[in-house]
C-alpha cells in the first residue's frame, strides 16, 4: 500500500512539473516520462524489495531533476506555479506555521466571502518553566486546492471590508496581524461597498493601523494585494509574482487584442519578463523586505521543511517590528537585529506595545513607503533649485508654526473664551432689560412699535423668494478659455436626441458659450483638461511646482521609451500630473490635475511623487489639498510594480495630510477607472463627479473577462457610483468653480485657517 502511494506521488509530481513548463520541450522532463514509465511497465514483475528500491532511486532522481529545472524558470513558469492547484494555500499555512487557529467571520458569501480568510492564531512559546501563547491575527486571501466556490482567490469588496473590520479588532486588542497575499486581483465588481472604494478604505486604514503587521506575498496582482499588503514587514516567497497585472492581460494590451482574441503565448511570456514580477525583482527595487527561499518548483502541502522555516521567519519578522520601536533598547533587540533565522524561535519578545510605540511603528511604516520608487523617475531639478525649494519649505513650516501654532492656537483659545463672555453677558442682558423693555412699550406704543428701514430690509430678505446669484456660473463669453473645437463651423447631435429630442447643436455654440453642455438635457460632452486649469483653478495667474519631476521607463519596456517621448511631444508635459498652487475665489488651495491626454492618465513613478509633495505642501502651508481627475486609465502597466507601489505610497500622504487637519476634496471628470480610484482617490472623505462621467474599478471588458458577466452600458456612471455613497454629490461642469468654492467653506480639517 505505502509502495502504490509512493508512485501515486511520482505520477502527481511528473504531472506537475509538466503543468509548470507548460508546452516547452525540456531534456528532464522527458528523461523524468521515460524513467517512470519504465517503471510502471516494470512494476508487476518486481519483487517488492527491488521495487521498494527502484521507487527510492526514482524519487532521488526526481529530486536531482527538479533542482536542474528550478534553475531554468521563467517569470512566466512562477506564474503557472502560484496558479497550480498544488500550490501551498493559506489553510496549509495555518495547519503547519501556527500552534492552533481559530477561523473567524462567518463562512457565508455575504459573511466574509470565501476567498478570505480571518483566523486568531498563536504561535507557542517556552520562556523558562512558563509556556506561553503570543497571538496575532491571520489575514488573507484563500484560493484553496482548486476549490471553485474560492473564486481564485479574487476577493469580492464585502471580504475586503471584513478583513478590514477583524484588523481593526487586531488593533483594538493590541495584536499583531500577518496578511497573506494569494490573489491575482480582486474581483471587479461595484455592488455595494465597491471594489476600489473598499481597497481605498483597506488602504487608509493600514496606513495609520496602530499594530505590527507583516506581509506575505505570494501571488500579488495588482490592487487586490494592496487591499491586505501595506505592511511594516513584507516577505516574498522565492516562487511568487507581485505585478501591476497579470501577463495575460499585459499582452493584451500589447497586442491591441479585442472580441476574445487571445494573445500568444510568446508574447505573454514577453510581458511576464519585461514586467519584473518576480521575487528577486521586487527584492531590488525595495518594494519587498526579504525574499523567502522555496523548495525546487514551489512550495506545496508536504513541504513541512518549509512550513518551518516560514514560522521562523514570521517569528523573526514581527519581533524586527516590536523591537525597532521599544522604547527600552534592550539586549534582546541588539540580539533580533543581528540574529539569524534559525534563532527566531530561541528569542522571546512581548509583541504588545505602549501608545507611543505604536506611534513610532505607525511613523516608520509610513516613512519606509513614502521613500520607495525614487529610482523610477526622473528628477530634473538643479542642484542650485532644490536648495531654494527646501529653503522655501522650511520658511513656509516656520511661518505656519509661527502664525497658526505659537500665535494662533493662543489667539483662538482667547477668541472662544470672549464668544463664551460675550454670549453670557448678551443672554444675562437680555434677561434684565427685557422686562423694562416690555414696560416701556406698555407705555409709549407708537415710540417703540415703530419699525426701521433696516427691519423692512431684513423682513423682505427672509419673506421674498431667492434668486440665483448673479454670475452664478459663466454664459457666453465669460470663460477664461474656450475649447479649440468652438472653432469648427458645423452642427453636431446629442447623444440624448432619440429620448429628450435635443435639437441639433451648432458646435462654436456648443464648445464656447455652452462649455460642452447640451442647453436641452443637460447631457456633458467631454472637455479638454485646459477648461478646467483655466475657468476653474485659474492656472494662468498659479504657480506651478515639480514641474521637472519627469516619466520614464524604469523596467527598459520594449517600445515604451517612443511612446512617452509621444506623450511628452503631444502634451507638452513631462507626466501625467500638473501641480500647482491656486486661488478659487479668494481661498488659496494645493491643486494636483490628472490629465487624460498623457498615456490617459495613468500613474507611475513620477505621477505618485508629484501628488505626495502637493499633499505634503498643502499640509506644509495649511491649504485644502483638490485632486482634478480629468480621467486616468489606472496604474501604468509598463512600469510594473513600480506604478503599483504608488498606491499605498500615496494613500499615506493622503493620511499624513488628513490626519493633520487638512482638507482633501476629490473631482472626477470623464473616465476614471483602477489604482488610483482604489486608494489615493477613492480614500478621500469628499468625493465629487462631473456629470457625464463614468467611475470603477475595472472597466467592462476587464469585467466581462474575468466574472463571465456582461455589465449595463451605465454601470460605471457615476450616478450608480452616487447610490452606493462612493461620490457625495454630481456637478454640472458650469457651476464646478462655485460649488467647488462654496465645498472650501463648508468642508474639511480643523487647520484651515482661511475661514
Amino acid at each position: 500500500m505505502e509502495i502504490d502511494r509512493q508512485i501515486q506521488a511520482l505520477k502527481d509530481r511528473l504531472s506537475y512539473t509538466r503543468d509548470i513548463f507548460g508546452n516547452r520541450e525540456d531534456d528532464n522532463i522527458r528523461l523524468l516520462t521515460a524513467k517512470l514509465s519504465e517503471l510502471l511497465v516494470k512494476e508487476e514483475s518486481l519483487p517488492g524489495s527491488v521495487l521498494v528500491e527502484e521507487v527510492a532511486r526514482l524519487e532521488d532522481f526526481f529530486d536531482f531533476s527538479e533542482r536542474k529545472l528550478d534553475l531554468e524558470l521563467t517569470p512566466m513558469d512562477r506564474v503557472r506555479i502560484v496558479r497550480h492547484p498544488q500550490r501551498v494555500c493559506l489553510k496549509d499555512i495555518l495547519e503547519n506555521v501556527y500552534d492552533n487557529y481559530t477561523e473567524i467571520g462567518g463562512q457565508g458569501e455575504y459573511n466574509i466571502d470565501p476567498s478570505m480568510l480571518i483566523a486568531r492564531a498563536y504561535f507557542t512559546r517556552r520562556v523558562g518553566d512558563k509556556v506561553l501563547n503570543q497571538m496575532v491575527m491571520v489575514i488573507g486571501q484563500e484560493k484553496g486546492h482548486g476549490e471553485a466556490y474560492r473564486n481564485g482567490g479574487s476577493v469580492k469588496p464585502w471580504g475586503n471590508a471584513k478583513a478590514l473590520h477583524y484588523m481593526k479588532v487586531a488593533e483594538t486588542e493590541n495584536i499583531p496581524v500577518h496578511t497573506f497575499v494569494f490573489t491575482p486581483g480582486a474581483y471587479p465588481v461595484e455592488d455595494w461597498p465597491g471594489a476600489a472604494q473598499q481597497i481605498a478604505r483597506n488602504l487608509y486604514e493600514m496606513a495609520g493601523l496602530r499594530v505590527p503587521v507583516i506581509s506575505v506575498f505570494s501571488e500579488g496582482g495588482s490592487g487586490g494585494a494592496e487591499a491586505v499588503g501595506l505592511g511594516d514587514r513584507r516577505i516574498m516567497l522565492s516562487h511568487g509574482y507581485y505585478s501591476v497585472i497579470s501577463p495575460e492581460g499585459a499582452a493584451a494590451i500589447e497586442g491591441g487584442l479585442r472580441g476574445g482574441d487571445r494573445a500568444t503565448p510568446e508574447l505573454i511570456e514577453k510581458c511576464a519578463r519585461q514586467l519584473g514580477i518576480t521575487a528577486d525583482d521586487n527584492l531590488a527595487n525595495g518594494y519587498v523586505d526579504k525574499v523567502l527561499r522555496e523548495p525546487p518548483l514551489g512550495a506545496r502541502a508536504y513541504h513541512y521543511e518549509f512550513f518551518r522555516e516560514l514560522r521562523r521567519e514570521l517569528i523573526q519578522a514581527t519581533n524586527e517590528a516590536v523591537s525597532e520601536v521599544k522604547s527600552m533598547k534592550l539586549y534582546r533587540a541588539m540580539v533580533v537585529r543581528g540574529s539569524r533565522t534559525d534563532d527566531a524561535e530561541s528569542i522571546y519578545m512581548r509583541w504588545n506595545l505602549s501608545q507611543s510605540a505604536l506611534n513610532r511603528l505607525v511613523e516608520r511604516r509610513q516613512r519606509k513607503f513614502l521613500a520607495m520608487s525614487r529610482h523610477a523617475r526622473l528628477d530634473g531639478t538643479g542642484i542650485a533649485k532644490r536648495a531654494v525649494t527646501v529653503t522655501k519649505g522650511a520658511v513656509d513650516a516656520t511661518h505656519s508654526f509661527l502664525r497658526y501654532d505659537l500665535i494662533g492656537k493662543p489667539k483662538k483659545r482667547l477668541d472662544a473664551m470672549f464668544e463664551e463672555l460675550g454670549a453670557e453677558a448678551h443672554l444675562l442682558r437680555h434677561k434684565v432689560l427685557m422686562p423694562l423693555k416690555r414696560a416701556l412699550d406698555k407705555s409709549f406704543p407708537g415710540v417703540n412699535g415703530k419699525e426701521t428701514k433696516a427691519d423692512e430690509a431684513v423682513r423682505d430678505k427672509l419673506t421674498q423668494l431667492s434668486s440665483p446669484e448673479e454670475g452664478a456660473y459663466l454664459v457666453g463669453n465669460g470663460w477664461a478659455w474656450s475649447s479649440p473645437r468652438s472653432q469648427e463651423d458645423r452642427t453636431i447631435s446629442c447623444p440624448n436626441a432619440r429620448i429628450h429630442h435635443c435639437p441639433d447643436l451648432w458646435v462654436p455654440d456648443l464648445f464656447g458659450d455652452f462649455a460642452g453642455v447640451c442647453p436641452h438635457c443637460g447631457h456633458h460632452f467631454p472637455m479638454e483638461y485646459r477648461w478646467y486649469l483655466e475657468n476653474v483653478f485659474n492656472y494662468a495667474v498659479s504657480r506651478e511646482f515639480n514641474r521637472e519631476l519627469e516619466s520614464i521607463n524604469p523596467l527598459g519596456y520594449e517600445q515604451f521609451d517612443g511612446k512617452l517621448d509621444k506623450a511628452k511631444e503631444k502634451t507638452g508635459l513631462k507626466s501625467a500630473c500638473i501641480t500647482f498652487d491656486s486661488v478659487i475665489d479668494g481661498v488659496e488651495a494645493v491643486v494636483a490635475v490628472f490629465c487624460a491626454p498623457f498615456r490617459g492618465g495613468s500613474v507611475g513613478a513620477a505621477e505618485g511623487e508629484k501628488f505626495i509633495r502637493a499633499a505634503a505642501r498643502a499640509k506644509r502651508k495649511r491649504r485644502p489639498f483638490i485632486a482634478y481627475v480629468h480621467g486616468t486609465a489606472g496604474i501604468r502597466i509598463q512600469e510594473g510594480v513600480n506604478g503599483v507601489i504608488q498606491m499605498p505610497r500615496c494613500t499615506i500622504a493622503v493620511r499624513r495630510y488628513i490626519d493633520a487637519g487638512g482638507l482633501y476634496l476629490v473631482l472626477y471628470d470623464t473616465n476614471s477607472y483602477a489604482g488610483p480610484v482604489a486608494s489615493f482617490l477613492g480614500c478621500s472623505p469628499y468625493q465629487f463627479a462631473v456629470q457625464s462621467s463614468n467611475i470603477g474599478f475595472a472597466g467592462p471588458g476587464v469585467i466581462t473577462e474575468t466574472t463571465g458577466m456582461t455589465v449595463a452600458p451605465d454601470y460605471h456612471r457615476c450616478y450608480h457610483a452616487l447610490s452606493r455613497g462612493h461620490i457625495h454629490g454630481i456637478w454640472d461642469r458650469r457651476e464646478v468653480k462655485k460649488n467647488l468654492h462654496q465645498s472650501l467653506l463648508t468642508m474639511g480639517g480643523r487647520n484651515l485657517y482661511y475661514r
